[in-house]
């Protein structure tokens, strides 16, 4: 498996139910009342945090999605942490409602806006790089998908296409992606490590492959 440098590869890898996952996530922070927790998901570009984030949401009743593509959008690759902690964070650990339209939206005439409804249960926030240290007092638990760097490319290019304008997309994502993720190892800090391209054989729809 290719890997980031410095980043361990799991060889030790289990099938557990997605429930499971759920509840060690929830007991990484058991003291939370009067507000959602916060779970951050995160991985390269392509390693499956999306899907695993509508999976989660899925089994989780009451619980909602954010994603940190909304909010970087048309923003620098990794340089809207502080966005993400003032305008949805905050409010979170407030126990408040989060309705947030970033200038970016407005300026480039993109409707709607980021809402998470009050008495939300878990905050799922996906993204790569949402694992880092200037957010960790905001975060409750954290998963970390691992996965082999040559398969996600390929994942991404099967998902948003091969022309010459994603591959410069790509290949400039990349450039950034690459010191971030090694500044931060958000792999040393996650609650959980979980498999992206399947390490073991297992029910998609119900369970997950998990570091053990």
């Amino acid at each position: 498996m290719r890997l980031h440098p410095g980043e361990p590869e799991v060889v030790d890898w289990r099938v557990v139910p997605v429930a499971e996952v759920v509840q060690r996530l929830r007991d990484a922070s058991p003291g939370v009342t009067g507000r959602p927790r916060v779970i951050a998901i995160d991985g390269r570009g392509g390693a499956g945090k999306t899907t695993l984030a509508e999976r989660l949401r899925q089994v989780v009743p009451g619980s909602a999605v954010v994603h940190t593509d909304d909010v970087a959008w048309n923003q620098a690759y990794f340089d809207w942490g502080g966005l993400l902690a003032e305008h949805i964070l905050r409010p979170l650990h407030r126990g408040e409602a989060v309705d947030f339209r970033p200038a970016a939206w407005s300026a480039h005439s993109r409707l709607g806006s980021i809402v998470v409804p009050a008495g939300t249960g878990i905050v799922w926030v996906e993204g790569t790089g949402v694992i880092r240290e200037e957010l960790a007092s905001w975060l409750d638990a954290s998963v970390w998908i691992q996965g082999d760097l040559d398969e996600q490319e390929r994942l991404l290019v099967a998902r948003d296409g091969d022309s010459p304008e994603q591959r410069e997309h790509v290949a400039n994502w990349l450039k950034d992606e690459l010191p971030f993720l090694l500044r931060e190892q958000p792999w040393a800090h996650a609650t959980l490590i979980v498999a992206g391209p399947a390490q073991l054989a297992h029910d998609p729809g119900t369970e997950l492959v998990v570091a053990r």
